[in-house]
């Protein structure tokens, strides 16, 4: 019992000696003396402290300043370096594409001109889609497909009634996809319903029978 007592007791002086220690004021610590207390030489001191504080901020904000100006025209540099080579990789896979229409109007001077020249244009043709097969580029799907004004630009239609209506008949112009989005429709022919024969009207049979008669 007497063990709890002083245990209790002793608890109670550490809480009072922390509580003390937090409520004195720091040893040294400077007291907060309103300006009209200061003397002149004290307040000759503050002012060259804000100085020198106000000078020290000013230069770390002029430093910012010019380092951001530095990022900024770095950016810009970067930013028209990318634009002005941004299609390097494109024009090295189209210089092939050159060369064969090259190769072909080379060899048109032949005796087999036009069978060569044939060559050289499939050749030709071939070496382009690869190229754009690699930037990303790849043909809408027309002829044949249902109409979808998404990827489909109708110049006209045309009655038929061997495909469902709505169905890509001709397909005048390819359309092309780059990296999936549209870049140009495809000029299509688009199907609909044959127009229904009008019935003659009353008289106007019995009219054409005399006639002929």
């Amino acid at each position: 019992m007497d063990a709890e007592k002083q245990n209790k007791v002793s608890a109670e002086s550490e809480q009072q000696a922390a509580e003390k220690a937090q409520g004195a004021p720091q040893e040294g610590a400077k007291k907060d003396v309103p300006l009209e207390k200061l003397t002149k030489a004290e307040l000759i001191q503050k002012l060259k402290e804000a100085e020198e504080s106000a000078k020290k901020y000013f230069d770390l904000y002029a430093r910012s300043q010019a380092e951001m100006e530095n990022l900024k025209k770095r950016l810009r540099r970067e930013k028209e370096e990318f634009l002005k080579f941004a299609n390097e990789s494109l024009i090295k896979e189209l210089l092939p594409v050159v060369d064969n229409l090259e190769n072909a109007i080379r060899h048109a001077q032949d005796e087999n001109s036009v069978h060569a020249l044939r060559e050289g244009l499939e050749l030709t043709l071939k070496g382009m889609r690869d190229a754009l097969s690699k930037a990303g580029v790849e043909e809408v799907k027309a002829l044949g497909e249902r109409f979808d004004p998404n990827f489909h630009y109708a110049v006209s239609q045309e009655e038929t009634s061997e495909v469902e209506t709505g169905t890509v008949l001709q397909e005048l112009q390819k359309g092309y996809l780059l990296n999936q989005r549209l870049i140009r429709p495809s000029m299509v022919v688009v199907s609909k319903a044959p127009t229904e024969a009008s019935d003659p009207e009353p008289g106007q049979e019995e009219h054409v029978t005399d006639r002929d008669s």
